[in-house]
Formats: C-alpha cells, sequence, structure tokens
C-alpha cells in the first residue's frame, strides 16, 4: 500500500482496516530499513498509529505537526511522500533520520534534541494568530523528552497565553489498566487523600518492623503498591491543568479508530489541550517488545535473531564505562552521572557495581551538570558522561556552576568529533572550541583506549573541571612505548625535520600512518600526540616550531576555536617568524548523515587527506590513494 501513498491526502481515502493493513505494512519497511542501515527502531514502532491518525485527521502541511524527538518521525515520513527514497535512511545523501525543513515541507520543524516541541509550536501558534491564519499546531512529544525542564516551561508559558495549541504525550512507560482514566477519576472522588498518606505512613511503620534480610524485596513490592495506589487516588492530568491545559486521556495509542475520533473532537476545543497516549515502544518485532532500550538507537542487526552486526572489539564507551568502575572500587568519592544514557556512555556496569553512587537524572544535562557541582563542592568527585552533541545544552552551568568556582567536575565527553549517520544534529564537533574559551578548564583527548584510562586516572589529580573527550565507535589500540605523563604534556610519536604534524585524539592514529608513509616519499616527519588543547605543551610545541617551519594541525573538531586555532594563538603570541601552517579540521559548516569514514574523508580527517595537505605545503603534488 506504500507506494500508492504519495501524501497525506492519500490517508483520508482509507478506511479503518485498510489503515490498520498500512500500520502493518509501515512497521515491516522500518524494520526491514533499519536493519541494514541503523537507526532508531523501538521509538518509531511505538507510534505508527499516532502518525496515521494526525495525517487522517489533520492537514499537513498546512496544519505544523512538530515531532518530538525527532527520531520517531519515520512513520510521518513514510506517509509524507518519502517512501520511494527510504532506504537511503541515514545514508550519505540520502534522508534524514530526524525531520528537516529543507527535506520536506511536512518536517515542521528541526528536532534533533529533544524537549523543544512545546516551545516551536507555542511559537507557531502565536506567529498563526498575529497573521490572521487558520491552522492547527500539534507538538507530539514522548514521556522522556517531558522529563527536561525547557518542556515544562513551554507548558507553563502555553498555559498562561491560553493558544489553541494541541500536546500530544506519547507515553510508552504506562501500561494502560483499569486504574487509568475515568475511572481514576472517579475513585479520586469518592476517595480522599487522607487515605493515600494513611496508606503511606502505615506501610513505613510496617517496613520498619521487618527482619533486614527480608525487607528489601517487601520494600520493591510496596513500591509497587504505592504506584498502582497513585494511579487510583491521583488524576493523571492534574499538573497538565494546572499548568491551564486541558487534558484528554490516557488513551491507547494504538487504537486507530479511537485516535482517530478523539483527534477529530479536541481540534474543537479553544485553548491549550493535552492528549494523553499509551503505546507500546517496540511494538510490532518481537526482540524491540522485549528490550527497547537496546533497539532505541541500534547499528545493522540481524532480522532473524535480533542480534546487533558488530565485532566483539570494544568501543571507547564501554572502555570508559569499564575503567571508571575500576577506579570507583578504590576511590569511594568517585560518583557516575549521566542524562537519559546509561547505556550509550558504558555506565551500565558502574550501575550494576556501585548503584548507590550512580545517578541518571533523565533529559536534563542542565541539571547533571549543577547537580554534580554540588557534590564535587562536599567532596566528591563526580564524572558527568554525556554526548558532546548534548552537553552543549548546559554551556551556561559549565561556566557558572564549575568552572567559575573551579570545582573538580570531570566531563566525560563521549561522541566527540564526526558521529556519522545522526547528521547535523548529533555530530560533536563543537567541544573543543565552546570548552577551550572557559577559564579553570582542562581538555584532553587521548590517542587510543589506553591513553583513555591514563587520563580518567590523571583526572583525579587535577583539583578543577576537566573534561576527556573521545569518538564514538571502536576503541583503536597505538603500539609502541608509553610514559606516564602529567598535565599539559605531550608526546612526540615520529621525528623527522621536514613536517611537524601536530595532532589530537582520534586523529594521531591516521596522523603516523600519514607520517610512515610520507617517509617513504623522503619527507621526514615529527608527529606530536597533543594530548591536551588547554594547556597546550608550549614549551614542546615551541621548540618544535622553532626548528620545523611547516606545520599542520589535525583535530576532529571545528577548525574556528578548536586546536588549530590555540596553537596559531600561541605561535603568534611568542611570535615565531616564517611560520608556514596548515590546520585539518571541520570547516565552518555543519556536518550531514554518512559514515564516519566518509565524512573524516570529505573533509581531509583521514590518511589521504592528511598527506595531500602535507604535500601541498611541501609545495609536491598530491596523490590519489
Amino acid at each position: 500500500m506504500l507506494e500508492s501513498i504519495k501524501g497525506p491526502e492519500d490517508i483520508k481515502r482509507l478506511s479503518i482496516e485498510e489503515l490498520k493493513d498500512l500500520a502493518s505494512e509501515i512497521r515491516q519497511v522500518i524494520i526491514e530499513t533499519v536493519s541494514r542501515n541503523g537507526g532508531h527502531l523501538a521509538s518509531n514502532l511505538g507510534v505508527v498509529e499516532i502518525a496515521l491518525a494526525l495525517h487522517y485527521v489533520f492537514n499537513s502541511p498546512h496544519d505544523r505537526i512538530i515531532w518530538d524527538v525527532g527520531h520517531q518521525c519515520y512513520p510521518h515520513k513514510l506517509l509524507t511522500g518519502r517512501y520511494n527514497v527510504f532506504h537511503t535512511l541515514r545514508k550519505s545523501g540520502g534522508i534524514s533520520g530526524f525531520p528537516r525543513i529543507e527535506e520536506s515541507p511536512h518536517d515542521a520543524f528541526g528536532t534533533g534534541h529533544s524537549s523543544t516541541s512545546i516551545s516551536a509550536a507555542l511559537g507557531m501558534a502565536e506567529a498563526r494568530d498575529i497573521k490572521g491564519e487558520q491552522r492547527k499546531v500539534i507538538a507530539v512529544i514522548g514521556d522522556g523528552a517531558l522529563t527536561a525542564g525547557m518542556a515544562f516551561e513551554a507548558l507553563n508559558h502555553a498555559g498562561h497565553m491560553k493558544k489553541d495549541l494541541i500536546v500530544i504525550l506519547n507515553d510508552n512507560e504506562m501500561s494502560i489498566s483499569k486504574n487509568v482514566g475515568a475511572l481514576a477519576e472517579y475513585l479520586n472522588r469518592i476517595l480522599t487523600g487522607n487515605l493515600y498518606r494513611k496508606f503511606k505512613d502505615e506501610t513505613k511503620q510496617i517496613l520498619k518492623n521487618i527482619p533486614r534480610k527480608f525487607s528489601e524485596p517487601v520494600a520493591r513490592l510496596a513500591e509497587k503498591a504505592e504506584e498502582t495506589l497513585k494511579g487510583i487516588f491521583l488524576p493523571p492530568g492534574l499538573l497538565f491543568e494546572e499548568l491551564g491545559f486541558e487534558y484528554l486521556g490516557p488513551i491507547d495509542g494504538h487504537n486507530i479508530e479511537l485516535l482517530i475520533s478523539t483527534l477529530k473532537k479536541l481540534k474543537d476545543i479553544k485553548g491549550p489541550v493535552l492528549l494523553h497516549v499509551i503505546t507500546k515502544k517496540g511494538k510490532g518485532y518481537k526482540y524491540s517488545e522485549e528490550d527497547p532500550c537496546v533497539f532505541h538507537g541500534i547499528g545493522p542487526f540481524s532480522l532473524e535473531t535480533g542480534s546487533p552486526v558488530k565485532s566483539t572489539q570494544q568501543t571507547y564507551s564501554e572502555l570508559f564505562g569499564q575503567y571508571l568502575t575500576e577506579l570507583a572500587s578504590k576511590d569511594r568519592r568517585i560518583v557516575a552521572i549521566t542524562a537519559a544514557m546509561k547505556d550509550g556512555t558504558g555506565l551500565n556496569c558502574f550501575y550494576e557495581r556501585f548503584p548507590e553512587r550512580f545517578y541518571d537524572v533523565g533529559i536534563a544535562e542542565q541539571h547533571a551538570v549543577t547537580f554534580a557541582a554540588g557534590l564535587a563542592r562536599e567532596g566528591l568527585r563526580p564524572y558527568v558522561a554525556i554526548y558532546s552533541t548534548f552537553l552543549q545544552r548546559a554551556f551556561d552551568q559549565i561556566i557558572h556552576d564549575v568552572c567559575i568556582q573551579r570545582l573538580p567536575v570531570t566531563f566525560c565527553i563521549d561522541r566527540a568529533g564526526i558521529v556519522g549517520e545522526d547528521g547535523a544534529t548529533h555530530q560533536g564537533q563543537f567541544d573543543l572550541s565552546y570548552l577551550r574559551l572557559i577559564p579553570n578548564m582542562t581538555i584532553m583527548a587521548p590517542r587510543d583506549g589506553i591513553e583513555l584510562k591514563d587520563m580518567l586516572e590523571l583526572s583525579l589529580r587535577i583539583d578543577g573541571p576537566v573534561a576527556i573527550r573521545y569518538p564514538r565507535g571502536k576503541a583503536i589500540i597505538i603500539e609502541g612505548e608509553r610514559k606516564p605523563f602529567d598535565t599539559g604534556q605531550a608526546e612526540v610519536l615520529m621525528s623527522g625535520d621536514d613536517l611537524l604534524i601536530l595532532s589530537i585524539g582520534n586523529m594521531v592514529a591516521p596522523a603516523i600512518e600519514a607520517g610512515e608513509e610520507l617517509r617513504k616519499m623522503d619527507i621526514n616527519v615529527t608527529v606530536v600526540n597533543a594530548r591536551f588543547v588547554k594547556p597546550l605543551d608550549e614549551s614542546l610545541i615551541y621548540s618544535l616550531a622553532n626548528r620545523i617551519k611547516r606545520i599542520i594541525t589535525v583535530e576532529d573538531n571545528a577548525l574556528t576555536g578548536g586546536f588549530g586555532s590555540a596553537v596559531m594563538e600561541f605561535l603568534h603570541r611568542v611570535g615565531l617568524q616564517d611560520i608556514h601552517i596548515r590546520s585539518l579540521g571541520i570547516p565552518d559548516q555543519f556536518v550531514e548523515h554518512g559514515t564516519q569514514q566518509e565524512l573524516r574523508q570529505r573533509y581531509g580527517l583521514d590518511k589521504a587527506g592528511i598527506i595531500n595537505s602535507a604535500l601541498l605545503l611541501m609545495e609536491r603534488t598530491t596523490v590519489t590513494l
């Protein structure tokens, strides 16, 4: 059926039974495509009926539909004329895994990061009214995205403004039961708040009198009972109604007929409306239903077994989690913090070993940083593991709450540099630049998996803010002699008098490969593993640059304000003359989606790119490798 769906207008002609068949086909296409290309599977399988109902009832692109987080937009893309190119999902030159206003008029707003949809929707609703237009604005937000403060700021403002706005809360953490909906509201009217409080107090008293060896399982049972009673005693929409929203639900998010009839009714409601929809994450594919966390964002996998297609080599994330757990076993001050990324940042093993010292704060990066600052102020050593692109959201907190106060918080920056298929919103191309300008910050990047451990150990000896950035993917090990190092100490890995290559982090390996190839061309190269972007090893760089006048800097970061900029600023400050320098990095543009290999090749951040930059600097003819 999807071949005949050229746009939302084609959906409106289908019967309910045909819509159900179409939902099954959409799921199959998504499962097959993600198994080949990788992507976000579980979240998309959960919103198929929501997408169908929205496009059946509303008129996109005239009506604005905003998906948050945008990784749940695959069904929307299939229903808005992109079936024929869906096989290119997340491929270089293909369609994005997130909404993009450049890609389709049906993508009302780009939502690569979470919790932005209600703010954007409210802005669109206000613009609509200012211009005197007639259209509906709908924000679809997941329960995880609703944990961020920005979403509540927007809800508060929307309730105050009383604008016509529809928010659909896609809740895939609850189950549909008799304890929610109309029955819960009825029970709330006949049961008093005092009864609920009495239950809690009596439960606590009972637990105190139970022997310790039995108390933990009983406590877990009591927690479940308390959650059940909350569903009975408290109306689920109370919070949203207090914020000024008309609350409807919860309703079954996989009942297409119910969804359509409900959306038709709420179209006529004036003011802000929140529809609470219960869905099952991963619906329609056995393995993703059983483990939606693994299938949230996944690489290529086997359709038959659900097993990821990957090697046994450990990733930097996994090594980080392993090393930090080892350190924490020796130092009780160490605590780990992440923002809804326990699995992605490799902290599973830390959580299993030290659950009382692990904190997942939800999608709340700003809170994570200031929470860490509070822990550090009281003598603990917090390690905040967050993806580079998400740490941007806490820039103000890094400055004010950590760096101004010189608090020993270590930022473990995962997915730094070129990330790959998730595209412009997820590339970690700015962290060296936005952290380097902050006083009191120490910034380092390991050349390989072993050096990551060395840097984590060093961070414990630094009495102030530290950032350690490392890339997405498999951790490499560079052979050769290793010596202990201290803050701001670089190392020379290869010596020669014709050319100096200053490299940082995951660019050290291709720099060594390029240096070895250039030697075969009678160009003798010095290759340096800088290790530190701040502080630079100024004495080493000065001594080498004073002797070797042709220099290349290589970094997996934006050129503006990055490692190369730091080197050039230093050389200018000390007044070295007759220096010829080329900086390799990411130019002043956003990096689109593609494989890491493709993108690094595009920007000259591989062996071939470094060699050709060297040949240009040496006034030699470039080569094709």
